[in-house]
């Protein structure tokens, strides 16, 4: 028996759409969970880190992982990538790593008389570029239009790179040898900047036990695959922020430029890439509209990357995600009313 069509007062109100956004968010929810899950099953101690990760990756942004050697940066990358069924590239940058290497090269074919394009890692949904400060700044550089723009260009053509595509790079401090701190154009390409931590001893004799004869990275199985992360970043867009939710974090932004510790607060880059990776946090969450506790959760991971500290404030020993938690404190907290959420 066919069902009858939707009433015009039905289709007129949205409750169709509405239905269908509904079962996409909980489909979102529900993805999100397991690829946590995924990841959590093999960055073990450290809560929080998967849902910065996922929220990046859903507001189609890049993701800058920070740390000493062998804390699991790379591993927390490769987890992400191993839980989206999807093309993963890995790039392992040297002193010695050319542009062409990571964008690919055009080669000459003598039986056809003509070049045929090779392309480098970077033409891959997930990107995982390891120690990306060994490289030389040219070298660095080379990634830019990549993740700005998602594409680049080889001998003067234009080539597209797949969607989803997200920048996964992991980097040392660079306070130890032969490292060069990443450009501040670079920096601010990076939706957001994590530090792994070591983690405490529960969890690292976890670790233990369940590494000790093989590597969970081996066990993992895709949950989802590319089309859906794409999907779920469509959702994400439309995802509601009030104005109130907008002036907040306008509030935030526009703290660094006026705080004396600063000589470079963030720049508008950040204030729309800090209200994007807040609406992903508020689909995980599964709500269609963002609370300014989505914008404080993300404040530090999306702020404190491009600031750049006065000659003063780093010799006090000041941090800038110090800063970023004091400006946050005194920042007031818009009210929200039945107007501000969907």
């Amino acid at each position: 028996m066919v069902p009858p069509p939707p009433s015009a007062a039905a289709v007129g109100s949205g409750n169709i759409a509405a239905a269908g956004d509904t079962a996409l968010l909980s489909e979102l929810v529900d993805a999100t969970s397991r690829v946590r899950a995924a990841i959590e099953s093999v960055v073990t101690g450290r809560p929080g880190l998967a849902d910065i990760t996922l929220a990046v990756l859903l507001a189609e942004g890049h993701l800058l992982v920070e740390d000493v050697p062998g804390v699991g940066k790379t591993t927390l990358a490769k987890a992400l990538a191993r839980s989206i069924d999807c093309a993963a590239g890995r790039i392992q940058f040297t002193p010695d790593l050319l542009p062409s290497d990571l964008t690919g090269v055009n080669i000459f074919r003598s039986g056809s008389h003509e070049f045929e394009f090779r392309p480098g890692p970077v033409f891959s949904n997930i990107v995982i570029g390891d120690e990306i400060n060994r490289a030389s700044p040219k070298t660095q550089s080379a990634l830019l239009e990549c993740m700005e723009e998602g594409q680049t260009t080889v001998d003067g053509t234009t080539h597209i790179l797949p969607r989803p595509f997200l920048v996964v790079a992991t980097q040392n401090p660079v306070e130890m040898e032969g490292t060069y701190p990443l450009p501040e154009a670079q920096r601010d390409r990076f939706m957001a900047r994590i530090t792994v931590g070591y983690p405490d001893t529960d969890a690292e004799l976890l670790m233990l036990e369940r590494q000790e004869a093989t590597t969970p990275l081996s066990h993992l199985e895709p949950v989802t695959d590319g089309a859906a992360v794409l999907r779920y970043a469509a959702f994400v867009r439309g995802v509601y922020a009030s104005a109130s939710v907008k002036r907040y974090v306008l509030a935030l932004v526009g703290a660094t430029r006026e705080h004396p510790g600063l000589r470079l607060g963030a720049s508008p880059r950040a204030s729309l890439q800090l209200l994007r990776a807040a609406k992903a946090l508020a689909a995980m969450a599964g709500r269609n509209h963002v609370l300014p506790d989505d914008v404080q959760r993300l404040a530090r991971p999306v702020l404190a990357h491009r600031l750049i500290q006065t000659t003063e404030s780093r010799l006090g020993g000041v941090t800038a995600e110090q800063m970023v938690d004091d400006i946050i404190r005194r920042t007031p907290v818009p009210a929200l009313g039945p107007s501000d959420h969907r």
